[in-house]
């Protein structure tokens, strides 16, 4: 039968005009569909190409050039080879039920358009790009691909140097905007809408001819760092940025974009003043809302304005602020407006609060401005002339540079300056000699003292090691530093010397000992960061494995070269220090690190068994075993354990900020360990909350954190409570596919926790777990719930989870003849067991700073 079949086929084409294979290509598109009356194509052995030509078909010399059923309500899959129709200039798949693998376009190389938006196709292909020279405009938006995983845009794209228009809204796109969009010189619209796109907008498209830009509604935090760059991108007509976390100020060059009609800025962290230029263009829709806009609500002219929720000084337009809130805001412009600040100042009244570090004399003038260990960049504003009844200012501690502003000699009433611990440039302005000006010597590099204006020589509070590492040339220099560094870490440790800031929170700690890796060196252990290396992505960049000669294997973080945000500095830096303050056998080390040029690179201890997300959603799919309810066990003690360490035991109190099980990480043995320090704040204890920036990822965060934005080490115990239920069930914490009861692991756990019928039906089906381990089931999840309490003065603490986790480790056997679940020293008795663990990480917590991390 084949055989008549093929011989009634030839001979149907015996007088065709169309491309045997092209017919072909054809007919398996029809055979493939659920639904193919809808193309009302011929059942016969008529020609595609005609005469006449069949519906919805494009010919040109016999060849297939155009295939338009948008619309048609098709359903079914594309044919595998479908890139052989080689003439193909012009696709209209939009708007169907197209589903399955969405085929390879790799050599379609005379391809023009292609519309794929709107439809079902589960996976893209790698080299989908590959070789489309010629393509103007790609359309994918609405389509589920690779839904777990997500999948990034490859560098192929690059090559497609004609792309006018480039959409892909709801794709499920991650990690961050490629830099080579701004490089493409024929591009005019990128949409990219409602992705997992991270990191910043790349500095690739300064002055690039785009006119149209969508990054809005990145899901899992968003995108962040400045939006500067736009200001010179003068042809932009749509730019949406809405649904983010950009920081920063608006551009004053945004005056220049004439051309601009609509601008959505809607919920993201920006700060600042509205630049004038912006009431000069011609916006049909201009949305400031949700940001943290400062000084004098400016008049519009776009025709649709909206302002909502911001922290200007008065609530209508053109009114303007009073001189001192003025000179503040100017002040700080000048330390490049921290979120810190920004968040907790408003109103039009400095006195009147909540005006985070500045005071006021009895008749309401600012007297003290305490600006100590804020983190402060940038410089002094002359604007503190202004406020001519300052009598205190104090800015030791932050990292503030340039010259200090002459025209601060001529505050009358001030006694105090304090510069300790800054970069300000020497000499400083003459002060009077009432004045009491505090600064750091310019001596030898090993210098820690500080002067006032009578030569008085006084130690300093802060170390300077982390800013003379930083700009350490040569590895001599490094290593002289570093021994230097631990030798005045043992003696402040000796005094308790440890000074914590009034910023609510924040203290200051030493720089990295970590040694520094050179690029070619990483290059070379990774074969330069080949694609067969990598072991995931994420906001930060890739990472890759990589194996030194004696055959040890490493893990190397990678930020995008070019894409350094202020955000992903600010995480690099951070991991950097906290990893080099604490060392933990459930925290993963840190090697070392690089910074050369634009590259920034972080090298950790290799964890063979990847992430305990791998391990809970995606084993089927990586052909991994499910874990048992024993290693499940073990995993939640070593987490609880390492958090503990965080929490309480270290040299400082850390909260991690972004505590998920994609951040654990697991080793040959299936053993757990806490990573990825880069959004890790220090507090003054574990009780005191303060308030900064939201970060994290959505499902994890503790409730109080996401209305007020105010922190304790409370936080973190929500998140595990989450990870706790997500080893119960299986479940990752957000799933919209999931059904709307269920789309939120802890409001659906919560419904469910107290019933034991209930919760044990909805254990993961990949336990198998008998009736011996339901009771230990059971107490999990009352531990989830009490990690999970809405008021975090009610929320256990991660000592609380460590006992209760320990027994159930100790206890639980799974059925006659089966060792206990522990791997450890069993033959102790609890109580000692837990106070053995203890101990030892309180050795740990003082001898970390000081270990190599080799």
């Amino acid at each position: 039968m084949k055989r008549l079949a093929l011989l009634f086929f030839l001979l149907g084409c015996s007088n065709a005009v169309t491309n045997p294979n092209d017919f072909k290509i054809l007919s398996d598109f029809k055979k493939g569909l659920e639904n193919p009356d809808l193309l009302k194509w011929p059942n016969t052995g008529r020609d595609p190409c005609g005469p006449p030509v069949w519906p919805h078909i494009g010919c040109s010399k016999g060849r297939v050039t155009a295939i338009q059923v948008q619309g048609l309500g098709l359903k079914g899959p594309l044919p595998p080879n479908i890139n052989q129709l080689s003439q193909l200039k012009n696709i209209g798949f939009q708007n169907n039920r197209f589903n399955g693998n969405l085929p390879s376009f790799s050599g379609l190389s005379n391809l023009q358009y292609a519309y794929l938006n709107l439809n079902r196709f589960e996976t893209i292909p790698l080299d989908f790009f590959r070789g489309l020279s010629n393509v103007m405009v790609l359309a994918l938006d609405n389509n589920p691909f690779n839904q777990s995983f997500g999948w990034s845009i490859p560098s192929d794209l690059a090559d497609c140097t004609r792309l006018v228009n480039f959409s892909c809204s709801s794709c499920n796109i991650f990690g961050e905007v490629p830099s080579f969009f701004g490089k493409l010189s024929s591009l005019s619209s990128l949409m990219l809408s409602s992705n997992r796109l991270s990191g910043g907008i790349p500095l690739s498209f300064s002055g690039s001819l785009l006119q149209i830009l969508w990054l809005n509604n990145q899901e899992y935090g968003g995108m962040n760092g400045s939006i500067g760059v736009i200001g010179s991108m003068v042809l932009l007509t749509k730019l949406w940025l809405h649904g983010n976390q950009f920081t920063g100020p608006i551009p004053e060059s945004i005056g220049s974009l004439t051309s601009l009609r609509e601008l959505n800025l809607n919920g993201n962290l920006l700060v600042g003043l509205i630049p004038p230029g912006l009431a000069r263009l011609n916006l049909q829709l201009l949305d400031l809302s949700n940001n943290m806009f400062m000084g004098t609500m400016p008049r519009l002219s776009a025709a649709k304005v909206s302002y909502a929720s911001n922290s200007f000084c008065q609530p209508d337009p053109g009114l303007q602020c009073d001189p001192q809130v003025n000179a503040l805001l100017e002040f700080l412009k000048y330390v490049e407006y921290p979120v810190s600040l920004a968040s907790e100042w408003k109103g039009n009244d400095p006195c009147a609060g909540p005006w985070w570090g500045i005071s006021c004399n009895p008749s309401k003038e600012v007297s003290v401005v305490n600006m100590k260990s804020m983190m402060l960049n940038g410089t002094v504003s002359p604007s503190l002339s202004l406020l001519s009844s300052l009598v205190e200012i104090h800015l030791e501690g932050n990292y503030l540079q340039g010259r200090l502003p002459q025209n601060l000699t001529m505050l009358r009433s001030l006694r105090l300056l304090d510069l300790r611990g800054n970069d300000l440039e020497v000499p400083l302005p003459k002060f009077p000699t009432n004045v009491k000006v505090v600064y750091d010597t310019p001596s030898s590099p090993s210098s820690h003292e500080t002067s006032d204006v009578d030569g008085n020589v006084a130690h300093s509070t802060k170390s300077r090691f982390g800013i003379i590492l930083a700009s350490a040339a040569l590895l001599t220099l490094v290593a002289v530093l570093a021994i230097i560094f631990c030798l005045m870490k043992r003696r402040r440790r000796k005094n308790g010397d440890v000074e914590s800031s009034a910023s609510g929170g924040i203290r200051t700690f030493e720089a990295s000992t970590s040694p520094i890796f050179s690029l070619s060196s990483l290059r070379e252990v990774t074969d330069n960061f080949a694609q067969e290396n990598i072991l995931g992505r994420g906001g930060f960049g890739v990472v890759y494995k990589g194996k030194l000669k004696d055959g040890t294997m490493l893990a190397v973080k990678r930020m995008e070269s070019g894409v350094m945000s202020d955000k992903g500095t600010s995480e690099f830096q951070t991991e950097i220090t906290v990893l080099s303050s604490v060392r933990h056998r459930h925290l993963v080390s840190l090697l070392g690190y690089t910074g050369e040029g634009n590259e920034r690179l972080l090298v950790y201890e290799y964890m063979p068994q990847g992430a305990l997300s791998r391990h809970l959603f995606y084993w089927k799919m990586m052909d991994l075993e499910p874990l048992s309810w024993c290693k499940r066990l073990i995993i939640a003690l070593d987490v609880a354990k390492g958090v503990e360490y965080l929490h309480s035991m270290a040299h400082y109190t850390f909260i991690h900020r972004d505590l998920k099980s994609s951040n654990i990480l697991l080793d040959h043995e299936l053993r757990a360990k806490v990573s990825d320090f880069g959004l890790v704040k220090l507090a003054l204890d574990s009780g005191t909350s303060f308030a900064t920036r939201l970060a994290g990822t959505f499902g994890y965060l503790a409730p109080e954190y996401a209305v007020t934005g105010r922190i304790t080490t409370k936080v973190d115990v929500f998140s595990f409570g989450v990870i706790l239920m997500e080893l119960v069930t299986g479940l990752v914490a957000v799933d919209e596919q999931r059904p709307e009861e269920k789309q939120y692991l802890v409001d659906w756990f919560w419904k469910i926790k107290e019933d034991r019928e209930t919760l044990l039906a909805c254990v993961d089906p990949a336990l198998n777990v008998d009736e011996d381990g339901h009771d230990s089931i059971m107490a999990v999840a009352e531990l989830a719930g009490h990690c999970t309490v809405k008021d975090p003065s009610r929320r256990a603490d991660m000592g609380y989870a460590v006992s209760v986790l320990a027994r159930l480790v100790e206890t639980w056997r799974p059925h006659e003849g089966m060792s206990r679940c522990s791997s450890t020293r069993s033959e102790m008795p609890l109580p000692e067991l837990v106070k053995s663990w203890k101990e030892e990480d309180r050795v740990a917590a003082l001898n970390a700073p000081s270990q190599s991390h080799h």
